[in-house]
This record gives structure tokens, sequence and C-alpha cells, in this order.
């Protein structure tokens, strides 16, 4: 028998048909937010289930992070691109939760992520969260906590410097642009505890590596790991 609000959910669909983020097929009875073939064919990493992984290994030498993960590999040119870039720059920002739910789910069942306390997304300067109106990072970071049963905390942490796009800069510009941008305003709130710091796509770490740089000095007896939604196998040193 169907409930109220399995009505309203076909009522509503008849007037805004649901549609797969990834490939735009419309989604069927069962299927709730991606659907079938995207989800049984998506690029995952599995590196949320494997301590030694090559993200983590991005970080040695510059920052100490106790574990590392990223979800799919950043392919470019799929329907799994085009996702991710909807909620970074379209205002599509629904996919964004679902996937941090999904990943929140794996990181939760791996065993590896048990002891981290609270959740925190990689800020966004405030004109860029002006601009943009939303941080898709916390969008993610809030499903990771949904499934982990931690908190998010969106305060502690902050941009301090507005910087361009890292996209076209080399490696070696990406360290430079980032340096010095993040600041933690509420060092109390994180002492002694174990941070999961979250974004969306890392491609050389240095955004990551600059963010928990800043953590690590005002917060020296705290822990953090790194939850990444999407990876470059290029950055990586994978063949594609």
């Amino acid at each position: 028998m169907s409930t109220l609000s399995d009505l309203l959910r076909d009522a509503v669909s008849l007037v805004l048909p649901r549609v797969c983020p990834v490939c735009g097929a419309l989604l069927v009875p069962g299927e709730r937010d991606l659907c079938t073939l995207c989800r049984l064919t998506a690029p995952l990493t599995g590196y949320w289930g494997e301590a030694d992984n090559p993200v983590l290994r991005k970080f040695w030498g510059h920052v100490p992070i106790e574990r590392a993960s990223g979800f799919l590999f950043y392919v470019h040119g799929s329907g799994w691109r085009r996702m991710i870039h909807g909620f970074k720059y379209r205002g599509m920002w629904r996919p964004a939760r679902m996937m941090g739910e999904w990943y929140g789910r794996c990181l939760a069942e791996s065993g590896l992520y048990g002891a981290v306390e609270t959740v925190v997304p990689l800020p966004l300067h405030p004109l860029r969260h002006l601009w943009r109106g939303y941080n898709q990072s916390e969008y993610i970071a809030e499903g990771i906590a949904a499934q982990l049963g931690v908190g998010v905390d969106r305060r502690s942490v902050c941009r301090t410097r507005y910087t361009a796009s890292q996209a076209l800069r080399s490696r070696r510009e990406r360290a430079g642009n980032v340096e010095g941008a993040f600041a933690v305003r509420r060092p109390e709130r994180l002492a002694g505890k174990h941070l999961l710091l979250v974004d969306d796509v890392m491609t050389t770490g240095s955004t990551l590596t600059a963010c928990a740089q800043a953590i690590v000095e005002a917060v020296p007896d705290c822990r953090i790991s790194v939850a990444v939604l999407a990876v470059s196998r290029r950055e990586l040193g994978i063949k594609e």
C-alpha cells in the first residue's frame, strides 16, 4: 500500500522527472539518486579500505596525515566529471550530499575511520562563498558525517586569503597560490580531536596540504585524516 509520501513523490516526478545526475537517464522506481548502471560502473578507487594508498602518499614529507582516501577517479570527459562540475560551478548541490552519504557508508564499513570525531569541510573564502552561494565541500562533509555518526565543524577553520583558481596552474604555482591561505580561529574546538578534512577534488594536493599545515600549526595535538570525493589518476602516478 502506498504511503502519502510515496504518492507525493510520484506526483512530483510527473511534473519534474527525476534523472541520473551522471548520465541524464530517467530514474525508474527503486532508483533513488543514481541510475543502477552508473552506480555499478562508477570509477571507484577502493582506497577507503586501504590503510596505505596513493592518496595518503601524496602527503608524505609535507604534513602528518593519519588516513587518506579518494572515492572516485576524476575521469575527464565522463558524466562523473560533469556531475562534480555541476555542484562545483552550477548550483547543483544535492548530488554532493548524496555522494557524501555513499562515500561515508564506505568509510564507515572499512573500519579505518572509526576514530574520527568531527568532519571539517575545506573552507571557501567568504567572497567565493558569497558568489557561489554555498560550499560544495560542506554538503559532501554533511553526507560523510551522517554516516560516521559525528558532527560537522564549519567555523573553526577559515580561508583568510582569496586565491585564484588552481585549475590551470603548474604544481609549483599551485603550492604558492595557497600558501598561508588558511587559519584556525577556534583552536580550542579542535584540540585533541581526530579530524576528517573533506574536499571535492584533489589533484596535486597543494590546497589540502596548506589547510592541514595551518591546522597542525595551530592545534599540534590534533590528528588529521583526509577524504576527497575525486582524485586524479595522473597526479597519483596511475596509468589511465
